[in-house]
């Protein structure tokens, strides 16, 4: 699959929105990937996965022995990646703002792990899923997303595999051009919520 063709499945879906968006990092957007409008149709999100899951065998060497994703926005992909790839799938929460393992959820010290994210922008989320994963000893062999707004861009400290990539504007909410500032702003993710 291609950015476009990814892009596509977002449009069908209705998760391809244009406004004036306020993302996680707190950039401020005229377009935002609405992916639980994707990740709500199990055909589609099995579509993005299994490609992705083929680039995944394509680009890694050594295969991981599971997938953990950050909650909120990983869990589903997370969880579709691991079924295309015959692995489990566990998930980080935040716990007083910081991503920890929780429910149960385990890590085997020297586990390889591959870490899948939803949509990746800034790549904060990720470092922080990764920083979870090293302190209980595992290893992040690569991550893992659907799409990756950075273009190629963010760094999360290990190999970024993407099913599709593409820079979409974003602005500073100081430095916003009129046509956007003209809009009122609408926070549709998750990150910051109560």
């Amino acid at each position: 699959m291609k950015t476009d063709d990814v892009l596509d499945v977002f449009k069908r879906a209705g998760a391809l929105l244009e406004g004036h968006f306020i993302l996680s990092s707190g950039r401020r957007s005229p377009v935002f990937l609405q992916k639980a409008f994707v990740f709500k149709n199990p055909v589609l999100t099995e579509k993005l996965c299994a490609a992705l899951a083929d680039k995944i065998r394509q680009q890694l060497d050594v295969m991981p022995d599971i997938i953990v994703a950050p909650a909120m926005g990983g869990v589903i992909p997370g969880y579709e990646m691991a079924r295309q790839l015959g692995l489990e799938s566990v998930f980080v929460e935040r716990e007083q703002g910081v991503f920890t393992l929780r429910r149960g959820f385990t890590l085997e010290p020297g586990a390889k792990v591959l870490m899948m994210e939803d949509i990746i922008s800034t790549g904060l989320s990720s470092r922080e899923c990764i920083e979870a994963i090293n302190a209980v000893g595992a290893t992040v062999i690569a991550g893992a997303c659907i799409f990756d707004r950075s273009g190629g861009k963010a760094d999360i400290g290990v190999p970024l595999i993407s099913l599709a990539s593409r820079v979409f504007p974003s602005y500073d909410k100081d430095d916003l051009p009129p046509e956007l500032a003209a809009l009122s702003a609408v926070k549709p993710g998750s990150r910051g919520l109560k």
